[in-house]
């Protein structure tokens, strides 16, 4: 087997409106039109897709809030950090810098999902 390309990842979200406001307005995604039944919304980065799911139940699975980057997370890369990070401070977002040291931050969706920014 050879897996050549990461095609989408999947998050289970409670209110579709939030998370388009976090994704489209905070974060600056471009919608993709989708024809499914079941509410949801998908985003289009580059050649990876971020499938919204809208789900009954979301539970959350972070097990280190001290470090968000030690859970399960999406990781995009930007131009500028400090202009991200002041986007979501604009957005009254919650911001945690890598603990590493590095050039990253992570954030969290309305739903908890943990998203990681670097430059």
């Amino acid at each position: 087997m050879e897996i050549n390309q990461a095609l989408h990842a999947a998050l289970l979200i409670s209110n579709l409106e939030k998370s388009q406001h976090f994704y489209s307005s905070v974060l600056g995604m471009q919608k993709v039109d989708r024809e499914l039944k079941f509410p949801g919304i998908w985003y289009q980065v580059g050649n990876f897709q971020i499938h919204l799911i809208i789900a009954a139940t979301i539970i959350p699975d972070a097990v280190d809030y001290d470090k968000l980057g030690r859970n399960r997370h999406l990781a995009f890369s930007v131009a500028n950090l400090e202009a991200a990070k002041q986007q979501l401070i604009a957005h009254n977002c919650q911001i945690q810098m890598s603990a590493s040291g590095r050039s990253a931050l992570f954030t969290q969706d309305p739903d908890g999902n943990i998203i990681e920014l670097s430059e």
